[in-house]
């Protein structure tokens, strides 16, 4: 059984569309690890602000399966997939890891990972796993960089559960 992590980001009601998403989650795969959700500015394009957090399962999918279970949740949500890819988002959920053993992959290219509203969740959730394209651990990716990164505001803890 694989152990995923997914990034999840909204920019449209996202308290709502992220704790709604978490809350399928767990109705599918059961008990979640929840990063806590931090406020980026949008990537790309002029929008609104986007929360962002990451949550971690055991999962009993294959990775082509859990693809199209995400894909489906975010289109429950109202996303429109005609928009353009740097646009206002209902949910974005990615699979930011696949762990296997002690193997990891990921869904994202080296870039998207890399971004602050991506690598500080996944960071505050799993400190000590290795990422992908490095192989260091997701804190000390962070720590490398941070410096040049846009800064995050970190919400309270209950913000999105």
């Amino acid at each position: 059984m694989a152990r995923v992590y997914l990034s999840l980001g909204s920019n449209v009601d996202p308290e709502r569309r992220l704790a709604g998403a978490l809350r399928a989650l767990r109705e599918r795969f059961g008990a979640l690890e929840v990063s806590p959700t931090y406020r980026s500015a949008a990537v790309g394009f002029a929008g609104a602000a986007f929360l962002n957090n990451a949550a971690a399962f055991d999962c009993d999918m294959d990775r082509d399966s859990l693809r199209g279970w995400l894909r489906a949740l975010e289109d429950a949500s109202g996303r429109d997939r005609r928009l353009p890819r740097y646009a206002d988002r209902t949910l974005d959920l990615d699979i930011a890891l696949w762990c296997e053993g002690d193997r990891c992959t990921t869904d994202l290219t080296r870039e998207e990972f890399e971004r602050a509203h991506v690598l500080a969740p996944l960071a505050d959730l799993a400190p000590d796993l290795r990422e992908p394209f490095t192989g260091a651990t997701m804190q000390e990716r962070r720590q490398q960089l941070e410096p040049n990164l846009p800064k995050l505001e970190r919400l309270p803890a209950d913000a999105v559960r």
